[in-house]
């Protein structure tokens, strides 16, 4: 009978957290796009052009992923600003990709109310910029983001486009979508490749 409550009492945390999740997911902003193509955990979709706030460092991905994180959100949540000012909500996902060997680049994507012309000014070593309308594949899974991870899931997408008939035109990044505190198994996480038009 004490099991029995255990397990009950167990699902029922279970529920609450998975509902927090579904919460939060609901409630943040993500980028539109539209969907081309959809294969199981696989899909082509256009983005339109995204204004972002990115900030780069170097080392592992793991401890540029800290720090980066940290910096943009001092900026957008205003506790590093010239001049102070309003909290810029968060969105979802947190871009990040290797732009040269050790060199990790991150980039929080601006709410769709703002321009390069109207996000407060930003600290000299964070790039406000403006990221055009392209073609990507995603490929979809849950866990940690390890690296061991992202390498097997590139693997993996980078095999369907060529399935697909599909050619990248650029190197893989990496989208995050949730808190680090959400567990593993509630996470989405993508691996997102440019591709050619056609």
């Amino acid at each position: 009978m004490k099991a029995a409550r255990w397990i009950a009492a167990g699902i029922a945390l279970a529920s609450v957290g998975a509902a927090a999740v579904y919460a939060q997911y609901r409630q943040t902003e993500q980028p539109d796009y539209a969907v081309l193509r959809a294969d199981e955990d696989f899909e082509l979709r256009d983005y339109p052009a995204l204004v972002v706030a990115e900030v780069s460092h170097a080392g592992s991905r793991e401890r540029a992923s800290g720090a980066s994180f940290r910096r943009l959100a001092a900026y957008i949540f205003a506790q590093d600003r010239p001049a102070g000012g309003e909290a810029i909500a968060m969105t979802s996902p947190v871009l990040q990709d290797e732009t040269q060997p050790g060199e990790w680049r991150m980039r929080f994507v601006m709410p769709s109310k703002y321009t390069l012309a109207t996000l407060p000014p930003a600290p000299e070593d964070i790039a406000l910029t403006e990221v055009p309308a392209r073609r990507m594949a995603a490929v979809r899974f849950a866990g940690n983001g390890s690296a061991r991870d992202l390498a097997l899931m590139e693997a993996r997408l980078r095999d369907w486009l060529a399935t697909q008939g599909l050619m990248p035109a650029g190197e893989a990044e990496f989208a995050f979508y949730d808190a680090p505190m959400v567990p593993g198994p509630l996470r989405r996480n993508e691996v997102l490749i440019p591709v050619a038009a056609q």
